[in-house]
């Protein structure tokens, strides 16, 4: 290891003798960084460490595991544990049963394929998913979201007639079928995608991607869906036929929409909604105030089904407005490959629609297992569930499925219903299988508001109030960003809100990036500690001292503000100096450790602000720089050009050379260092 040596005549032989000169590890070669940067890129969480040393067919073995975690876990797999995977499974198979009918009408789908979507992609996941607690099947922002483009991408065409609605299977004529086909068929190619672009994200080890929507702005896209979800309901709450109600999902036009079809509305219909809105509403409450009672608000929709259901059939309420379900045509998932379209028109509108439902499929279903898999203290790999999601949509897609993912509110229910793995998912399938083969006549008569009332309840769970209060409390720019999405969500589309959300999350990272944040440091009393002085007020300054940090790496976005910020600092504080007719700054000390890299713009900018200072006599010295940092401006120079022995360990130690080199008014109590010639050691960085 080579060390930063003595510089001719640039500190006294005594202060180099008592310190310790700052280090320059050797060099590694750029395959040998590039590799470094892959891994840390890629492989942050090391999936190959157990692989190491380990024979042939133990590597196997891990392998398999990797791919097919219950082959891991079934090991250990006890009776008692299928008690309660059982109950969990029955638990959340009532609750997705009409939220899955509910749902599948969000998306501008007939309620059979809600159910399709809560059959395939569970038994899937189980077998490749890492989560013991995330319940999958249809979500209702992944619905709307997927309904929303859709319609956008595809619009009815004149031919068709206003009646034509995609939710229901009633003939209106050819042009009609012909939309719905088309646009079924763009579902489930826009699907197929979906899960393509999820499962290549896992296999690419790209997930990092999808941190770049930030936790606020997904906060501010969830309430914004919510609110938009609810409102959208207001036409099963009224009774509002769904052909004739707006497609569009902005507040002004469903409300607009509401008030032009008032001669829809049947006061029959709002009763018997709002009768079991409320009554979901105290299942709710109870379950809350009582954690043991989880199961009350859990059957509660199902509950709602069946008595809507048979008060409907009592009093016949279907021949007096008030619209129900209609006939399901009960069938077990049938193969939709042969609906696939790749080509023309379809195919690009397809991709479109797949890689944004994909993209909020992930961070929903991933920060879903991530928190549930926190409460029992184990981890989540993001990039082996987004391989787990992709091919259960691929699958899905070929099974007359849409885009599935984690439902948190059904996630919930299954961690409180105590389920130990993912066999809770296979016994919800095997529910939702019964009520495919053989129950579906049972929902024929189930009123819509009743559907609109349960999708109303869940999505309320999405409107998290006290993790926006907390986001304004902490940082104002992130409650920018929720208040941005959630707006946009709301005046605008759920498209736009989601684009919204992910342009401010960049914008935020870049805001950080370019703006980094830099701090005047001064000694802590009675100690060598050297810290923020507005953090800490009673902080000292040293005279004829100023001392900078970096908080941040410095690259060709910041490498200009960082230079001009240091020298305002130098400016502002100088101001103050000569108000006080104090010693004006003849050092400057910049604490390098925060900054964890240095590109040669930043070395660039480095050497004006060093010519600058020269020209107002004033010394430039830098503390601990980093390995990155001091290899880089050795190699361009920058070391030489400053002065090898102006690089210093600790602020402190260069405080206490600083410190003896000062000059007070014409008379000196110690040697004037005079500041180094840039010209005599040019560093080759503008060659």
């Amino acid at each position: 290891m080579s060390k930063v040596g003595s510089d001719a005549g640039a500190v006294d032989a005594d202060d180099r003798a008592s310190r310790r000169p700052i280090g320059i590890p050797d060099k590694t070669t750029p395959l040998k960084d590039l590799e470094l940067a892959a891994r840390e890129t890629f492989f942050p969480d090391d999936p190959f460490r157990p692989f190491k040393n380990q024979p042939r067919s133990r590597r196997l073995q891990l392998g398999l595991n990797y791919i097919f975690p219950p082959l891991q876990w079934l090991r250990s797999y006890k009776l008692s544990y299928l008690k309660d995977d059982i109950i969990a499974g029955l638990t959340i198979g009532s609750l997705c049963i009409p939220q899955d009918i509910g749902y599948s009408k969000l998306a501008g789908l007939p309620p059979i394929y809600g159910l399709f979507t809560s059959f395939v992609p569970p038994l899937i996941y189980a077998l490749l998913g890492v989560s013991r607690e995330i319940a999958i099947g249809p979500v209702a922002v992944v619905s709307i979201l997927l309904g929303t483009l859709a319609s956008h991408q595809l619009p009815v065409p004149t031919l068709a007639t206003k009646k034509c609605d995609t939710t229901s299977l009633k003939f209106i004529n050819d042009a009609c079928t012909q939309y719905r086909e088309s646009y079924l068929a763009l579902i489930f190619t826009a699907t197929f995608f979906a899960g393509i672009f999820q499962a290549a994200l896992g296999l690419l080890r790209l997930g990092f991607i999808i941190d770049f929507l930030s936790h606020a702005a997904i906060i501010g896209f969830m309430a914004g869906a919510a609110v938009t979800i609810a409102l959208q309901q207001l036409k099963g709450m009224l009774g509002i036929s769904t052909a004739s109600f707006t497609r569009k999902t902005d507040i002004v036009s469903v409300l607009r929409s509401v008030f032009q079809h008032v001669d829809e509305w049947s006061w029959r219909t709002a009763l018997l909604g709002l009768f079991f809105l409320g009554f979901l509403l105290l299942s709710k409450f109870i379950g809350k105030k009582n954690k043991k009672l989880f199961w009350i608000p859990a059957i509660a929709p199902l509950t709602s089904v069946i008595l809507s259901t048979l008060f409907v059939l009592v009093t016949h309420l279907d021949k007096h407005g008030v619209a129900i379900v209609g006939k399901i045509d009960g069938k077990i998932n049938p193969s939709s490959v042969g609906r696939f379209v790749f080509h023309g028109e379809i195919l690009k509108k397809a991709l479109r629609v797949g890689f944004e439902s994909a993209l909020i499929a992930l961070t929903e279903g991933i920060a879903i297992g991530r928190t549930f898999a926190s409460f029992n203290n184990y981890q989540i790999d993001g990039n082996k569930e987004m391989i787990a999601f992709g091919t259960m949509n691929i699958v899905g897609s070929c099974t007359s499925c849409y885009v599935a993912t984690g439902s948190f509110s059904r996630s919930a229910v299954n961690y409180n219903a105590g389920c130990k793995t993912p066999i809770a998912n296979v016994v919800m399938s095997i529910m939702v299988l019964v009520v495919l083969a053989v129950a579906t006549p049972l929902f024929h008569n189930t009123p819509n508001c009743i559907l609109a009332s349960i999708i109303i309840n869940a999505v309320l769970t999405l409107i998290d109030i006290p993790a926006a209060i907390t986001v304004f409390k902490v940082d104002k720019l992130d409650f920018i960003s929720l208040l941005a999405a959630f707006l946009g969500v709301l005046f605008i589309s759920v498209e736009i809100g989601l684009l919204i959300a992910v342009c401010l999350s960049v914008a935020n990272i870049l805001l950080q990036v370019t703006r980094p944040h830099t701090a005047v440091l001064g000694r802590i009393p009675n100690t060598s500690i050297f810290r923020n002085v507005e953090q800490y007020p009673d902080s000292s300054r040293i005279p004829g001292i100023l001392i900078v940090r970096i908080d941040s790496a410095i690259y060709f976005s910041n490498a200009n503000y960082i230079r001009e910020r240091i020298l305002r600092w130098l400016d502002d504080e100088n101001d103050e100096i000569k108000k006080e007719n104090g010693i004006p700054f003849q050092f400057l000390i910049i604490e390098m450790s925060p900054v964890t890299n240095i590109d040669t713009t930043g070395i660039l900018s480095l050497e004006d602000l060093l010519k600058t200072l020269q020209k107002r006599k004033v010394q430039l010295a830098f503390a601990n720089p980093g390995t990155k940092v001091i290899h880089k401006l050795n190699d361009a120079g920058f070391v030489q050009a400053v002065g090898n022995d102006w690089f210093f360990l600790t602020v402190g130690e260069a405080v206490e050379v600083c410190r003896r080199h000062i000059t007070f008014g014409h008379e000196s109590t110690t040697p004037h260092v005079q500041p180094f010639s840039v010209e005599s050691k040019e560093p080759h960085m503008r060659s």
